[in-house]
């Protein structure tokens, strides 16, 4: 069905069919047996699936990617088409409406896409009421659902004091989220790449992880790394990951490339990152290089072009014990999640 429809979907703006499609699929839950529906026709339940990454037991290997659902509104829906665990985010302190529209570009030959949405989000609080609600009223079948929290800064918010931004979210988001993600490498808010360098990296994971432990309880806290690092950047991100203990990676976020895009039009030079299939090859080197370079020490997410089973598993071949779709997921469908499962069961 969702070949039918993606032809159409694709003549309008991608922001404004993100929004019809996602609310479409909130009404579809909501109708009686359309949960149950969208279950039998996406979700896949094997104990085969089931792996323990970073302390944690996830119910398939194949989890949403941070930038789709940056509320925490479509948790449920997103279980149901069959995602293994869903990363809210990227979250901010305060209430911020992101950059201006339009802000999300479709590269159909390059099966791309290149977004400066700039972290707009309803801030913190909102997005720690709607997972708490979540988690209260959630189905018995949703209850063991693994949610990440994304967390940036505010755009207005200097880097001087970003670490304020990113304890403000740890703190809030501590009781309802079951593993954090620190996002230093979108390149849509000024200057927040520069925290990936070592020195700031250091002192912001550090400080989250002197944070860690509440009640006896700590979260697992990831690293989302840009695709755009050299190896020598990467080398010391593996020493950073080892010296602060953090659990792991995520590999990678949007590229700021533009290297070996085919599509016409002015589209391919809007500013922003650029997913989808561009990225697939160089995600995959970073992780490889990450994972060999570690020994394997830490757990790494793959994310970056994934439009395919074969692409999943090649992630996976290359170290990372997760991955996650985004711009895939918009090309290809629901579909993509069950068929990369089925995929991983035959080997």
């Amino acid at each position: 069905m969702y070949f039918l429809l993606k032809p159409i979907l694709f003549k309008f703006d991608p922001e404004k069919v993100h929004h019809f499609v996602t609310a479409g699929l909130k009404r579809f839950n909501r109708f009686p047996g359309g949960a149950a529906l969208s279950r039998a026709l996406w979700h896949m339940k094997d104990s085969r699936l089931e792996k323990e990454v970073f302390g944690l037991k996830f119910e398939n290997p194949v989890g949403l990617a941070a930038g789709f659902d940056k509320n925490g509104e479509f948790i449920g829906e997103m279980a149901n088409l069959g995602f293994g665990f869903i990363e809210v985010g990227t979250v901010t302190p305060l209430p911020q409406p992101g950059n201006p529209q339009p802000r999300m570009f479709r590269l159909p030959p390059d099966g791309g896409l290149i977004n400066r949405m700039g972290f707009n989000n309803l801030g913190v609080d909102v997005v720690a009421e709607r997972i708490a609600a979540f988690r209260r009223n959630a189905k018995s079948y949703q209850k063991g659902v693994i949610i990440g929290g994304n967390i940036g800064k505010n755009k207005v918010t200097p880097n001087e004091d970003a670490v304020s931004d990113y304890i403000k979210c740890f703190d809030r988001l501590f009781d309802v989220v079951d593993y954090f993600v620190v996002n230093v490498s979108s390149p849509n808010t000024p200057g927040l790449r520069a925290l990936q360098e070592k020195e700031p990296l250091m002192e912001l994971l550090d400080t989250l992880q002197k944070r860690n432990s509440k009640s006896g309880i700590s979260r697992p806290i990831l690293l989302k790394i840009a695709p755009d690092l050299t190896n020598e950047q990467l080398d010391d991100i593996v020493e950073i990951i080892q010296k602060t203990g953090i659990a792991g990676v995520i590999a990678t976020n949007t590229t700021i490339s533009r290297e070996g895009l085919v599509s016409e039009g002015n589209s391919k030079n809007e500013t922003g990152g650029l997913s989808g299939k561009p990225l697939t090859t160089r995600s995959t080197e970073v992780i490889r290089y990450l994972h060999e370079k570690s020994k394997g020490s830490f757990p790494i997410i793959g994310v970056g072009g994934i439009h395919s089973p074969e692409d999943a598993l090649d992630k996976i071949k290359a170290g990372a014990s997760l991955v996650q779709l985004y711009t895939g997921f918009i090309y290809e469908g629901p579909g993509l999640i069950k068929r990369i499962n089925k995929m991983l069961l035959d080997h």
